[in-house]
């Protein structure tokens, strides 16, 4: 196996186990065994733990971004691609493995003692809010819109891991039907 498969396998297992149980209830060796490679090979790859998470959220915001970026593209008309936000996060809250937001769930178990981490989530939220607002923007909004609209997919995604229903998404849609009819009247 070359190194960039092997990469990539460690990084899927390292995804699943550290999102399933969270990273500091994971061990390095659990994760060598659920990747079937050594532990020297896991280590020259990924010198530490650390190392191994910020790939697996570089791998998440890929993943997370492709997701958005699809569901948009379902969508005709600026409003309808807001609103598409919602329709991904449902699809996302149904999946049985859903767990809440990676970053979020990092942040809250690391982001005081690892900087990298809290500066990874920090990233992520970042660009997901200039993505809803160029959204915004090309819609004709106010740019008081995309924070609004953020921070609703933001609490539907962590009222959903904390409630266990994908309920929070279509909650989070009506409110954001609410708020863009409110600011782009027809």
């Amino acid at each position: 196996m070359d190194d960039a498969t092997a990469s990539d396998t460690v990084v899927n297992a390292a995804s699943a186990l550290f999102y399933g149980r969270g990273v500091q209830a994971v061990g390095m060796d659990e994760v060598r065994s659920a990747a079937g490679i050594s532990l020297k090979r896991m280590y020259s790859l990924f010198p530490s733990k650390e190392t191994l998470l910020m790939a697996v959220l570089r791998e998440r915001n890929a993943t997370w971004t492709s997701g958005i970026l699809a569901s948009a593209e379902t969508a005709t008309t600026p409003r309808d691609k807001l609103l598409a936000i919602y329709d991904f996060l449902a699809g996302w809250f149904n999946q049985d493995d859903f767990r809440g937001c990676a970053f979020i769930n990092s942040f809250g178990e690391l982001g005081a003692v690892a900087p990298t981490v809290a500066a990874a989530a920090r990233e992520h939220k970042e660009s997901f809010q200039a993505y809803v607002a160029d959204l915004v923007e090309q819609a004709g909004g106010p740019a008081s819109l995309a924070p609004q609209l953020a921070i609703l997919a933001e609490g539907a995604q962590t009222t959903a891991a904390i409630s266990g229903t994908p309920d929070a998404a279509a909650h989070a849609r009506a409110a954001a039907a609410v708020l863009i009819a409110a600011a782009l009247p027809e």
